[in-house]
């Protein structure tokens, strides 16, 4: 031994040169061995991951579309109550009016009736004055003649006093 802390010789450089392609045959094997099925791990988590981020998309964009049909919808069944609720007060006020219009004619009934039995009750009160009138003037008539008139002339005084009264009076 020379003192050298490192002796190179021939020995050590093919041991250095037999290692590295040990090494190097070691690598090319481990990396086909355990690196490319690592690699297709990674590729295929990958692939995974972005397939399931469109997949996310998708379904963000089909979630959107709902939400906007839904809220469609909700419009369109606000507007259908609106509709239901306008019908509802057009038929209430068609109610209303015919409910009105048959008060109205019962009272034009009610009125005529009134006005017919007022025309009647009327009639019979001139027939009652009338048919007293006659009395009265029977009476006194009965009272004049037997005082001083014959038959012949209390009928023509009957005759007489009843024109005068007459028709005027029972029209009156």
């Amino acid at each position: 031994m020379d003192g050298r802390i490192f002796g190179l010789d021939l020995q050590l450089g093919f041991d250095v040169i037999l290692q590295a392609i040990c090494v190097l045959l070691l690598f090319i094997a481990l990396s086909y061995i355990l690196f490319e099925p690592v690699k297709k791990i990674l590729n295929d988590r990958r692939e995974r991951i972005m397939n399931e981020q469109a997949a996310a998309a998708a379904d963000m964009k089909e979630a959107s579309k709902l939400r906007a049909d839904y809220e469609s919808k909700l419009k369109n069944i606000n507007k259908e109550a609106d509709q239901i609720l306008a019908d509802a007060r057009k038929k209430a006020m068609k109610k209303e009016e015919e409910i009105v219009a048959q008060a109205k004619e019962e009272a034009a009934r009610i009125i005529s009736r009134a006005n017919a039995e007022v025309e009647l009750e009327k009639k019979k009160v001139k027939d009652e004055v009338k048919t007293e009138m006659i009395a009265v003037a029977t009476a006194m008539a009965a009272k004049i003649i037997t005082k001083s008139v014959d038959a012949k002339k209390q009928e023509a005084l009957i005759e007489e006093t009843l024109k005068e009264m007459g028709d005027q009076t029972w029209l009156g």
